[in-house]
């Protein structure tokens, strides 16, 4: 591949496979018992979950990439970066339409995408740096929550992305860590977008995770392939039945399953068998959504301060800009 690529790889199989052994343990013995999505994107959930993102339901991702479709002339005219750092980048589909408003402006810009799949950051590098001849990519293939800190220094003003509403699949504890990773990422002049799902009337949300022709619970039972397939385990597909709710109280969406049945499940790499009783709900991951007070709220907590908030005609999704909090001298 070209010069203008490098990767720095913080992950590999063996590292993968002993965090899903440590995350599926942990999530085992959680209250309610759950399982860890993120490993769930093999080929098949990465088909299934771009199916969902076409779905009439799921207004999610043509609503964020409207928004940024009209924002991204005047992030890139006013922000300038440098450095493009993406959370999660996959095939940088996104950001794309950055840098197609960057095109004709001064000045070379190095991207650095984070994800755990390296032959997807290689497909994707080759065909950036084929598409925009202004653009070096310093990859880093890596878990966005173990290693943040690898993300080389700056090369000028930087702009970190995290786009998707993907920060609500994490818990509020998950969420101050990783907003905290990302702070000390920023310099005083640089800046942090984010997309994030609103709360809305309860039925739309649920129409969204529960789509009329099961795509969604498709890539959910592909999670429990995965696991069967990596781990060993003996999940039944028929005496697990598929639920997302909405969960009035957290202000998110519960995805997962109910048992059927009482029922045993082996999982031969982990020496675990998994008891759960019928009608026990075993969580495969939430959908948080949010209101601006309270996002703002945890970006403060962070030492980040909120400076731009977007939204579309329907106040559905919100794009928004933030800066590193000024210190008291």
């Amino acid at each position: 591949m070209t010069m203008r690529y490098r990767a720095y790889a913080y992950t590999d199989e063996a590292d993968r496979s002993r965090t899903l052994e440590e995350d599926v343990r942990h999530g085992l013995t959680a209250s309610p018992k759950s399982l860890p999505p993120k490993y769930f994107y093999d080929r098949i959930g990465a088909k299934l979950f771009e199916d969902i993102t076409r779905l009439p339901e799921y207004y999610l991702t043509r609503t964020e990439a409207t928004l940024l479709e009209k924002l991204a002339p005047r992030l890139m005219r006013d922000l300038a970066p440098r450095d493009i750092v993406e959370l999660g980048a996959g095939s940088a589909a996104k950001t794309r339409r950055l840098l197609d408003a960057r095109n004709g402006l001064p000045g070379t810009v190095r991207y650095v995408p984070v994800d755990v799949d390296e032959l997807t950051v290689q497909a994707s590098a080759a065909r950036l740096v084929a598409d925009y001849p202004y653009l070096e990519v310093s990859a880093l293939v890596g878990d966005f929550e173990r290693h943040l800190s690898h993300v080389p220094h700056p090369v000028g003003r930087r702009l970190v992305l995290f786009l998707g509403s993907t920060i609500g699949n994490l818990d509020p504890a998950r969420r101050a860590r990783l907003l905290g990773a990302v702070a000390s990422l920023l310099r005083d002049d640089d800046a942090f977008l984010l997309g994030v799902d609103l709360v809305k009337d309860e039925d739309r949300l649920v129409a969204a995770y529960n789509d009329s022709v099961g795509v969604t619970e498709a890539f959910v039972r592909n999670g429990l392939t995965v696991l069967n397939r990596e781990l060993g385990a003996d999940f039944d597909d028929e005496r697990l039945e598929f639920k997302a709710y909405w969960d009035a109280d957290n202000e998110w969406m519960d995805i997962g399953f109910v048992a059927r049945s009482a029922q045993v499940v082996s999982i031969p790499e982990l020496e675990v068998e998994l008891r759960l009783e019928a009608g026990e709900p075993l969580r495969f991951e939430i959908s948080a959504k949010f209101r601006r007070a309270g996002i703002e709220q945890e970006l403060a907590a962070a030492g980040l301060r909120l400076t731009d908030w977007w939204t579309d005609p329907a106040d559905d999704f919100a794009v928004l800009l933030a800066t590193s909090s000024p210190t008291d001298s």
